[in-house]
């Protein structure tokens, strides 16, 4: 397991009629703020911030195809020359980490080919890379390619 210790959130938050909402600064607009983007917004946050990744080179929720089947992963990490350098998977805080949440990476691994999987729940976090077939996990998330 890895430790993250979250940056102190900025975010800006605003309330709608009976719900909040979370501006994306990558996306640039307004989210509906459920325990899942809380997540994700800190652990973006945390990447762009203390281990200085790109912002420009992070994509969210973007829709890919497993088979016929429309998925929806949470956040990729694109290396300088577009291509997927890694992929992580957001749970909120209180869904436990298991064999089912690393499988869900694994499905996304297979279409979008990645050096790094990442799954977290804002509490845990594994990330995981794959080297001649064989996986390893990691003690801290890696630096990101200059």
């Amino acid at each position: 397991m890895i430790a993250i210790t979250f940056p102190p959130p900025d975010f800006k938050i605003l309330k709608e009629g009976n719900k909040e909402l979370i501006f994306d600064r990558l996306r640039k607009r307004y989210i509906t703020l459920t325990p899942e983007e809380w997540v994700r917004q800190n652990f973006i946050n945390y990447l762009v911030k203390v281990l200085s990744y790109p912002s420009s080179l992070i994509g969210i929720e973007r829709e890919i195809y497993i088979g016929e089947v429309k998925k929806r992963f949470d956040i990729v990490v694109f290396n300088r020359e577009m291509r997927p350098w890694m992929l992580i998977e957001c749970k909120e805080m209180n869904v436990p980490l298991t064999e089912k949440t690393l499988q869900q990476v694994v499905q996304y691994n297979m279409v979008m080919p990645s050096a790094y999987l990442v799954i977290t729940n804002g509490s845990h976090t594994f990330c995981g890379s794959c080297e001649a077939g064989n996986w390893r996990f990691l003690h801290k998330l890696p630096v990101y390619p200059g």
